[in-house]
This record gives C-alpha cells, sequence and structure tokens, in this order.
C-alpha cells in the first residue's frame, strides 16, 4: 500500500507484492544516493531523490567524471543519445568558459541542455507551421506565432524541458527531421531521425511517418490527375463510403503495381529505407527494441491506448475540437449512420474488454498523474471503461474530422503511425503522447485567434498548477525517507 497526496492509503490489485520505490519508467536517468550533507537543486529528474551531478549513461558516479562509462545501469531501457549529446555540449563549455568539473558536471548544466532543445523546438515549430499550412491571406502571422507558442508551452512537453528528460531532444530531432523531409532534404532527415531514434527508440516509426509523407504526397498528386480524366471523361462513379473505398484501394493497386512508380518512390525515399535496415538490424542484434530492463517493457496489443490518444488529444485541443456546432454535426451523423455507429461502439466494447492491460507501474506509482486517472476513474467501477467508450468514438471523429483538409493517404500513414507507436505500449504514460500530439497539432488548419488564445491560457494555468504542486506539494512513501513530487 502506499499514501496518496491526500494521506488516503491505496491498494493496487495487479500486482500486490509490489513495493514501491520502482524504479520509475527507466529510460531516464536514474538518481543515485545523495552526497552527504548535499543540499537540494531544485527538482530532480526523478522525484524520489535528488541526484549526484551526472549519471554518465546511466551509472551514478561522482562529481568529476563527466565523461562517459562503459558500464551501463540495466534499468535503463533507451538508446544513450541524451548522454552522448550533454558530454559533447558540457565538456568543449567547460574547456571554453574555463568552467571547473563541478560546474560542468553539475544537474543545472545537464538540465541547461533540455532548455536548449527547447528554444529549437520553439524555432522549428514556427518553420513548421509556415511550411505546413497554406499560406492564405486569412492566415496571418499573428496566428502562427500565436500557434507556435501555444505548441512550445505545450504541458506535457514543456514541464520536462526543465529536467533532465529525453523528451526535448526527442521532439527536436524528431521536429527537424520532419522539417527537412518537406523541404525535401531526405537525406539530411534519415540522418535527423537516427539521431532521434538514438533518443527513443520508437522515434523510427516517425523517421517512417517522413517517408510516408513522401508516398502520400505522390498518390494524393496522382489520384488527384486519375479524378481529373474520370471527371473529362465522364466515367460513372459509385456513390457512398464503401464505393470511394473500392475506388481507392484499385487505384493504389495500379499504381504499386507499376514498376515506374515503384523505382521513383524508391529513389526519393531510399534513405528512410536504409534507416529502417539499420533499424532491423539492430533489432536482431539486440533481441528487441528495448535495451536494458525488458521484464517492464513487453510490447503488447494494447489497443485502447488509441483512445486513451483521442481522448487526450480532446482534452488539450478541445478549443478546436469541442464545441456546440460540433456535437450537433456528430448526433446527426450517428443517427444518418446508426448502423455504422452501433456496430463502430460494439466492436470498441470488445476492443476494451479484450486488450485493456494495466501496468504494474501505473498501478503502484503515485507521482504521476495517470495514477490518479486510472485509480479514480477507471477503477471506480468496472463499467466505467465501457461507458467511456462513446466518448471514445467522438473523440476519435473530432480527430479525423479536423484533418479532413489533408490527404486521404496522408491520413493513413498519420494513422498507422500513431498505431504502432502508441498500441504496443503497455504503460499509460502521457509522455508517449506528445509526438503524435504535436504532430496532429501541427497539420490541423490555423484555428482564429480567439480559440487559439483560449488554447494558449489553458496551458498557462495547467503548467502554473503543475509547477506548483510539484514543488509544493511535496509528501513521502512510508518506507523511504526521501521527499516525492506530484509529475505528469
Amino acid at each position: 500500500m502506499i499514501r496518496d497526496l491526500s494521506g488516503s492509503t491505496l491498494t493496487w490489485t495487479a500486482s500486490p507484492h509490489l513495493t514501491p520505490p520502482h524504479p520509475g519508467p527507466p529510460d531516464l536517468i536514474r538518481p543515485g544516493p545523495r552526497a552527504p550533507n548535499s543540499s537540494p537543486t531544485g527538482p530532480d529528474p526523478k522525484p524520489w531523490t535528488l541526484p549526484p551531478p551526472l549519471q554518465d549513461l546511466g551509472q551514478p558516479r561522482g562529481p568529476h567524471h563527466p565523461s562517459p562509462s562503459s558500464q551501463w545501469d540495466p534499468m535503463i531501457t533507451t538508446l544513450p543519445g541524451l548522454y552522448l549529446l550533454s558530454v559533447g555540449v558540457v565538456k568543449p563549455a567547460g574547456w571554453i568558459f574555463g568552467w571547473s568539473e563541478h560546474v560542468v558536471c553539475s544537474v543545472g548544466m545537464l538540465r541547461f541542455v533540455n532548455l536548449l532543445f527547447s528554444v529549437g523546438n520553439f524555432y522549428l515549430l514556427y518553420l513548421l507551421l509556415r511550411k505546413v499550412q497554406p499560406r492564405h491571406r486569412s492566415a496571418s502571422s499573428v496566428q502562427r506565432i500565436l500557434s507556435t507558442l501555444t505548441l512550445a508551452v505545450f504541458p506535457t512537453l514543456y514541464f520536462f524541458n526543465f529536467l533532465y528528460y529525453t523528451e526535448a531532444g526527442s521532439v527536436f530531432f524528431t521536429l527537424f527531421s520532419y522539417l527537412m523531409c518537406l523541404y525535401g532534404n531526405h537525406k539530411t532527415s534519415a540522418l535527423l531521425g537516427f539521431c532521434g531514434f538514438m533518443f527513443r527508440q520508437t522515434n523510427i516509426i516517425w523517421a517512417a511517418f517522413c517517408a510516408g509523407e513522401v508516398v502520400a504526397q505522390r498518390l494524393a498528386e496522382a489520384w488527384k490527375i486519375e479524378l481529373q480524366k474520370k471527371k473529362e471523361e465522364r466515367l460513372p462513379t459509385g456513390k457512398g463510403p464503401l464505393a470511394e473505398l473500392r475506388r481507392l484501394l484499385r487505384f493504389v493497386w495500379a499504381y504499386a503495381s507499376a514498376p515506374k512508380n515503384l523505382c521513383e518512390l524508391l529513389l526519393l525515399t531510399w534513405p528512410y529505407v536504409m534507416l529502417g535496415l539499420l533499424f532491423c538490424a539492430f533489432v536482431l542484434l539486440n533481441g528487441g527494441i528495448v535495451v536494458g530492463d525488458r521484464s517492464s517493457h513487453e510490447a503488447c496489443l494494447h489497443i485502447p491506448q488509441l483512445f486513451y490518444f483521442f481522448s487526450f488529444t480532446l482534452f488539450f485541443a478541445f478549443p478546436h475540437l469541442l464545441s456546440p456546432s460540433k456535437v450537433k454535426t456528430f448526433l446527426c451523423l450517428v443517427w444518418r449512420r446508426r448502423i455504422h455507429f452501433f456496430v463502430i461502439t460494439f466492436v470498441s466494447v470488445c476492443l476494451v474488454w479484450k486488450f485493456t492491460y494495466a501496468h504494474k507501474y501505473l498501478l503502484a506509482d503515485n507521482r504521476h498523474y495517470t495514477f490518479y486517472v486510472w485509480k479514480r476513474v477507471f477503477q471506480r467501477h468496472e463499467v466505467v471503461k465501457y461507458l467511456l467508450v462513446p466518448g471514445y468514438i467522438f473523440a476519435g471523429w473530432s480527430v479525423a474530422d479536423s484533418l479532413k483538409s489533408k490527404s486521404v493517404f496522408w491520413n493513413l500513414m498519420f494513422f498507422v503511425c500513431l498505431f504502432a507507436v502508441t498500441v504496443p505500449q503497455k504503460l499509460l504514460e502521457f509522455r508517449y503522447f506528445v509526438l503524435p500530439y504535436v504532430i496532429y497539432r501541427l497539420n490541423i488548419p490555423l484555428p482564429p485567434i480567439s480559440r487559439l488564445l483560449c488554447e494558449l491560457a489553458c496551458y498557462i494555468v495547467v503548467n502554473s498548477l503543475t509547477f506548483y504542486i510539484f514543488l509544493n506539494k511535496t509528501f513521502q512513501w512510508p518506507n523511504s525517507q526521501d521527499t516525492q513530487r506530484f509529475m505528469w
């Protein structure tokens, strides 16, 4: 049993013998024991203990060892991209400015690396908005700047900019890769995708998304020509979604059957193909995608993760997705196609029934928001998870409807990548939703200024509350004297 912030005793059912503190999501730098008579230096990467100045590649070291260690903490499950880059930044900075080893290897200096990434993310978001969004006259520079600022302070990402986590660097290299892809510099894009992979292995999916962006663009161009030909020849076309789907499938099959088209796509995407082959070699040599501790990071078919992502997106993008007119439109659509929605609802209930998992970290770690969401919503009663299905369907429809300005091929690529990056994860962790949310948010039409201001104000309130609770509402576990902190 553990105690939550209100002091009430909590009991989890899936792992009754699990005793906190557990190692936490181990893709982070794990803190070592606090040095004698040391003083806190601010929020830590893992709040149950204050870290020494540097944990080189996951191996606890003293304050005078800023070089990579040949030893590896087996609880860390990501590749050493953040650690290697940190050494590459702080060591030259120490030489140039003549800083002492104590300063170079301090916690503040390591966190400063992520602050640099956050500045880079702001600039990349602005460049991406200029590239992704069509330059209509109605889209003012104020809208783009407000959209950039809003995404830069997106709570789940913004919080981790101030801690030594992989989020900021992972987002930086993925967005940079996406930007280079949009500019047609695919070799650079694949190289940056590899850097993102070194921060988090699942980022390989977003490198595949960049390749899919190229394929989707070519397919959309060819499909537009095909539709124009049929219009000029006045060929009869069937009506309804099924007829449209059949036409699309026939078109894709015909396009993919032409060797000329395949060669053209291969010439454009070969850097991503090489990166994919490198990833396959890594998986074969490593025996899986996870390095380090695999016992708590086993892949499974956790389909409700899609529903959680849709709900997460609806919550944070509510000014754009939730309105009386949208609800009315959705209800009218449900009434017109009630048989379709009945089937969708039945299938969704079955998926929730058969494929809902509760990771032991989710049930035991009362420092994270997901713990309280699960305890106070999903564990309130067994039937709750089924009652939420209509909300999931509305959230998924809202997300898909907001992307209708993109081609059907782009949507297909995005949702395939979303499935691949979320569904295999057993752990419900909001950090896993950061990149798909940011990419989604970049690609919806630029909202009006009033909605952007509402979204920005909400993000500022959420960030303020999160940091206030993190810094001031500390607590302790019964079996530990270390200070615990509440966080995403």
